[in-house]
This record gives C-alpha cells, structure tokens and sequence, in this order.
C-alpha cells in the first residue's frame, strides 16, 4: 500500500496532460511525491527514461520506486548513472543521470527505446540538463508519439513552456509538512548542531559546501559524543557510503552533506536542516580557461529546497545559518553560463549539430563557445567544424575531452585509466609531493590507495579504452570484407533486420549480437521462396553508424494536423538504410506546397465563402489558389486564410461597388445581403425597419432586385417579397392583421407609406 503524498490526487490529471500535449512543465513543492509517483504513473503508456542529476539520486530512487511498487530492481525499474548499470530489456522505467539520455540521443536522435522521458529537478540547470532539454525538443518535433516531461520544485516554469512550444504548466500545492524556518546569523555549523539535537526530532541533515568542510565538521563534533549516528555524503564517496547516508535507520543521524542532498533523495524522518548557506560551484576562469571551484552564496530557490528536506515525512524545521535581510540570488545561475563547454558541445556534434546555431534554451556566452571549439580542434577532436574519427572515440569515453585524449593517446593503458579516473573523480592521495617526472605518474602508482569508486572507474576506462582501440579496429576490418551486407534492425532490441539493399531478414538465436542497432550479416541463410520470406542472419558483427559511408540525404516535409505546422526530418542514408534522422527547419517550397495542400483540403470558412459568391455574383474572376499560395509564402504553420485580405485592392473596390456586403435600410441600420448560388440576393429585416420604402433596391452589374425576408419581432420570417410596393398595397394589411395582437408593443401602422421606419418597441407613454 502506498504512503499517500499531496501529488497522488492530481496524477491523472497529469497523465491525461502529457497524453493530450505530449510536453508539460511541472512544478510542486519539496516532499509533494512527484519523482515517486509521476514516472511510474507514465509507465503505462511505455517506457519511460527519468533523468537525475546525480548518481546518488538516481540509484536511490529507483530502489523508493522498486519498494513502493514492490517492482523488482533491475526488471520493471532499473538504473544508469556513469560507469554503472542495473537494468534489462524488461524495465519499463530507467531512472538515469542526464549524461545518459545525451549519449542515447547520439546512438538513437529519436529515441525510439522510450515513449517518454522526464527529466527532474531542471532548476539546478546543469550543462547535461540544458543540452538534454534542447536535444529533446529537436527529437519530439521529428517523433510525434515522445513525450517529455520538466519538473521541479522552484523552477521559473514559463520560458521552459515556452521553449517547449508553450506546452502546459502544471503548478501543484502541497507541502506535506509544514517546516519552521529559523535564521541563526553568526552561529557557527558545529554550534548548530549542539544548541539543536534536545529541541529537534528525528534526523538532521547539515548543509555545507564541501567534503572538505565536511571532514572537518565530523572531525569537530566526533570527540564530543553526541547522541547521533555521523554520516558524511558527498559526490566523491564510493556508491557504498552515499547510500549508507541515506539508508532508513533507527538510530538518530546526522548527515553532513553537500548540495547532493538538495533534491529527489528522501532521507526518511528527517526533522531539522541546518543549513550553512553556502555551496562550491564550478566557474570557468577566461584567463586559465580551467574549470576552478569557488565558494559562494546559494539562491532562494536551494535554500528552499534545502528546508523542505525536513518536511518530507513530519513536521520539521529550517536553521539558517545568515541573516534574513541578507538579498540572495532568486535562481541559480545556469551551469552553462559558467563552466568550460567542450565536453557538451562534442557530444552536440557527435549528434550532428552546428554549435553556432543550436537552438539551446539559453544561450551560451559567445566567447566561451569559440574557446570550447578551439580546445576540441587542437585535440584532433574537430575538423572544418566537423567531428573527427577521434573525436567520435573521445566521447564513446566518460572523461572530459582532455582526459579522453590523453587516454586513447596512451593506447589505454593502465597507468593512463588511473591518471584520467583520478582527475575525472576528483582524487589525489594525500601526502607531500614526491619527487617525480610527471604528477600523473605518483597519481597513477599510488591507485591502489584511492577509494573503489576511483578503482572502478580505472578499471572500466581501461577496458573501455582497449575495446576502443583493439576492438573497433577487428570490427571495422569485418565492415571491410563484408561492405555488402550491412543490415540495421527494423526497432530496438528487435530480431528483424533490414539489408542495405532494401530486403528483409531475421537474426536466429544462434547469433550473440543482442545490443547493437547496426551490423554486417556475416552468415546468411537464404529464405524460402514466396512472398513473405525472409533470409536468416546466424553470425553478425556490430558496426558504428559512423563507420558507414553516406550514399545520400533526404529531407521528408509533412503537414502535422495536430499544430498545423509543416514538420521537416533529415534522413543520411546508406544505400536503402537510415544512418541518422533529425528534425530540421523546413525548407521555404517544400513548406509552402504542403501548407497550400492543407488549406486546399480544408477549404473555406464561411466568411471566405461568403465573399467568393459575391465575386462570382459581381462577375469578378479571381485565381483562389493563387491568393492561397501567397498567404502561405514564407510561412511553416498554417495561416488563418480569410479571402477578402487578399483580395487586390482593386477587386475590393469592385467588389464592395457590384456586390456590398451590406444594404443601407430606412430604418437607419444596414441589413447583411446574402448571395445566393441561385443568383438571387437575400436581405433578412425586420418588417418595421422598411415602412416608406416603395422601390425594391437593386445591386450588382444585372442590376438583381434584392429579396427580402420580411421578420416579425421575435425574428421569424412571416414574408418573402421582390417587389416591396406590391407587398406594402396588398399584403401588409393581412400580415398586420395576424401580429399586431401577438406583438402590441411595436408599431403596425394602417398606413405603412407614412409611418417611421424602426427596428425598436413604441415608447411607453
């Protein structure tokens, strides 16, 4: 049975949201249940990938999300952070740090493993966030069933909807627990925490910038035997401890934590947070061009999210460690705005993109951006601003270009894993310097002392380096003897293959390559014949798309009915298979054909008709598809085409002359004239608005006499009539002889030649 949280009764509203609009913005308070509960709630209309921007989260969530659901770990749900994995082809949710999604979207732009993706606590805006979001944008503009989903807590959610296409924002209530909010100016960490372990309840959680003020912290506060549990969590801790951290217990904790413990992760029972105010971020430093950490301030929005994590699961409270009327930042500043950009914007040409106009959702700096890409071309990684072989096996690696340089450089060896896995996890062994060639060198020969976490990513890069090297070399040769038979499966983690030259075919059982979207059909075995049948694929070898020469390109233009908007994907191709898709900007004819097919379809709206049966009344010729090619020059979405706009100004004028929209009346109104595709011309009045007028008005080159569709009060026709003096001598007295008892309170003259014309009641006396 699930705990209820504030988000559960707003769940199908959202689900039945994203359904209809297929993007949404949402944002609900600290603690309301949206990460637990709203992935697992989209499952059911197909797998769905929920993004994090930690290790630690990602892990730990999917875990809450396995307990709640009593799914197993690994199977329904499962997850995917750096150098780790836990997940099979049956888990129908994939909880997975942001770099993840970035990588898949290299392999995969339209994603066709997942219907939707969620990607959770966008407010802290890192660089794998940004680029997930706008490379997101690009894929479900080319894939109309992928949904995506942006949520948080303290987002400003309009420019997201907006850059989504002004989707929908969903702002939900719901702070389960109401969290006292106290601000101890001067008050040192250490002191806080004394002065607030006999008043509080439950866990604390104590907010600092780094592991190093961490260490001192717990270092200060051991001696004194406090009555709690000390657990540091940090980035830099192997998996074992984080979770250690975290882990439901019944002893009172103490957790010291950097903000890694801001968001999603949901430390059972904590009761008070201590907050020190401040946090390391990562700033780029344009003299060095070296990423450097300085301590600064957090935003409004962090030190909400830090309070509400003693207001998950009871009532707790918030001490802040400054002074209330100190002004902080409202929002955190975007990662990308401060940090070097080369990693990003390698993984944004591996995609296919042009760095110089992606469409990020914000920008960044111009300068930093010309820096990124010289960084990459001197690394061998660019080349006339396109990916190079090297730069494609540099970000098969998770390092920084530098390090996978330097990595792949060194043909992967062992002593270069543990330099890179050092650097790229932030360890150095402690200890004065040692006398030596190269730093790196005392780095890579003391590994044996760094943490596991630093081990294992040794490990894994020097695997992964070799596979790079000494692998890809053997299946590239098996590509060169085999260049005829490239085949691409039909759909991911499918046995159906589609050959290169258009035909189909099945990989058996017999064959263990399982993962790879392309390969090269190695042993074949011939189908029966008939209609239907298909050859058989017993041995093959993955290949790299990227291995593969590009044959030609194509671009696909269509309607979309649903945003009336022309939608354009560009397809490279080798021979008869997809290489790549990617949604891309229409171009101007193709848009203008398609645009012009569908307002033809449509056909005119009833304005539009109206006119075009005065100009047929007036005899003036028009080219109509002419006047809808223009209206739709220029333009990707469909216009609201009304034909009297684009009439000439001289057909206008004619038209206004020889067919009017309107008559002038006695009565001082002007009566709507309806063209009829007999020929004839209607006015419907009112009988009282006409008395006076013996001769029948006429209109148009033939000089049509105008029938009018005589109304009484209530609006109801009671007399059709051409020929108003043989009505007005004749007819009158008979009508007015019917109404005038029904409708006394309007004028019905004996003499209707004399009598004021009037569309209103006679005045009470």
């Amino acid at each position: 049975m699930l705990t209820p949280l504030p988000i559960d009764p707003h769940l199908d509203r959202i689900v039945e949201t994203i359904r209809t609009h297929r993007a949404a913005v949402i944002v609900a308070p600290p603690g309301s249940g949206k990460t637990t509960r709203i992935p697992p709630a989209l499952v059911q209309d197909g797998p769905t990938l929920l993004l994090q921007p930690r290790r630690v989260a990602a892990r730990a969530l999917a875990r809450r999300i396995a307990t709640e659901r009593d799914w197993r770990l690994g199977h329904e749900v499962g997850w995917q952070v750096r150098m780790e994995r836990r997940f099979t082809a049956e888990t129908r949710l994939l909880v997975a740090t942001e770099g993840i999604l970035t990588a898949r979207l290299q392999a995969d732009p339209l994603l066709s493993g997942f219907t939707t993706v969620v990607l959770d606590e966008f407010h802290e805006r890192s660089l794998h966030a940004d680029l997930a979001l706008a490379l997101m944008r690009q894929a479900i503009q080319a894939r109309d069933d992928l949904r995506l989903v942006v949520m948080s807590a303290t987002l400003d959610a309009a420019p997201v909807a907006e850059f989504l296409g002004g989707c929908p924002v969903i702002d939900l209530p719901g702070r389960p627990y109401p969290v006292e909010v106290i601000h101890a100016p001067g008050v040192t960490p250490a002191q806080a925490v004394q002065d607030a372990l006999p008043t509080s309840q439950g866990h604390m959680l104590c907010f600092l910038p780094g592991a190093p003020e961490i260490r001192r912290l717990a270092d200060e506060l051991r001696p004194k035997a406090l009555p709690v549990e000390i657990f540091p969590l940090h980035g830099t801790l192997d998996a074992n401890a984080q979770d250690a951290a975290i882990a439901p217990s019944e002893q009172r904790k103490l957790i010291l934590a950097t903000n890694i413990a801001e968001t999603s992760l949901t430390v059972d029972g904590v009761g008070c947070v201590i907050d020190s105010g401040l946090h390391k971020v990562m700033r780029r430093d344009p003299g060095t061009g070296i990423d450097r950490l300085e301590i600064e301030r957090i935003s409004v929005d962090s030190a909400e999210q830090r309070a509400g994590r003693a207001g998950r699961t009871g009532p707790g409270s918030a001490i802040r460690l400054w002074d209330p009327r100190d002004e902080l930042r409202a929002h955190r500043e975007p990662e990308i705005l401060r940090v070097d950009l080369a990693a990003p914007l390698l993984d944004l040409l591996a995609w296919g993109g042009d760095p110089l106009t992606f469409e990020w959702f914000q920008s960044p700096p111009a300068e930093a951006r010309r820096d990124a890409l010289e960084l990459l071309e001197q690394l061998g990684a660019l080349q006339q601003q396109r990916i190079t072989d090297l730069g494609r096996a540099m970000r098969r690696l998770p390092l920084h270009p530098r390090l996978a340089r330097l990595l792949l450089a060194a043909g992967g060896s062992p002593q270069a894993a543990a330099a890179c896995a050092a650097l790229s996890e932030g360890w150095r062994p402690a200890g004065s310097a040692t006398t030596t060639r190269s730093d790196l060198l005392v780095v890579a020969d003391r590994i044996r002392n760094a943490p596991h976490r630093v081990r294992r990513a040794a490990k894994e890069l020097t695997e992964s380096a070799r596979r790079i090297s000494t692998e890809e070399s053997f299946l590239r040769a098996v590509l060169a003897g085999y260049p005829d038979r490239v085949a691409r499966r039909r759909e991911s983690g499918s046995a159906r293959l589609l050959l290169a030259n258009g035909h189909g075919a099945t990989l058996t059982r017999d064959s263990g390559v399982r993962e790879a979207e392309f390969v090269v059909a190695v042993e074949v075995i011939a189908g029966r014949r008939g209609p239907g049948s298909e050859a058989r694929v017993r041995m093959a070898s993955a290949v790299e798309p990227t291995w593969l020469e590009l044959t030609h390109q194509e671009t696909e233009h269509r309607f979309d009915d649903a945003s009336g908007s022309v939608r354009a994907v560009e397809r490279e191709f080798h021979r008869k298979l997809v290489i790549s898709e990617r949604a891309c900007a229409p171009a101007p004819a193709e848009a203008l054909e398609s645009l012009l097919s569908a307002l033809l379809a449509r056909g005119l709206d009833d304005d539009s008709t109206a006119t075009e049966k005065r100009l047929r009344f007036a005899g003036i010729a028009i080219d109509l598809q002419a006047l809808m090619r223009q209206a739709c020059a220029g333009r990707t979405s469909l216009p609201s085409f009304k034909l009297a706009e684009w009439l000439p100004y001289e057909t206008r004028r004619d038209l206004d002359r020889l067919a009017p929209e309107s008559l002038a009346i006695p009565s001082g109104r002007k009566a709507r004239l309806e063209y009829r595709d007999d020929g004839g011309v209607l006015a419907s009045v009112k009988l009282q608005e006409l008395f006076g007028l013996a001769d029948t008005p006429v209109v148009g080159p033939g000089r049509t006499p105008v029938t009018f569709s005589l109304l009484a009060p209530n609006g109801r026709p009671v007399q059709t009539t051409s020929d108003l003096r043989s009505f007005w001598n004749t007819t009158y007295a008979e009508v007015r002889k019917q109404l005038r008892g029904r409708y006394p309170k309007h004028p019905w003259p004996e003499d209707p030649w004399s009598a004021t014309p009037t569309a209103r009641a006679k005045r009470r006396r």
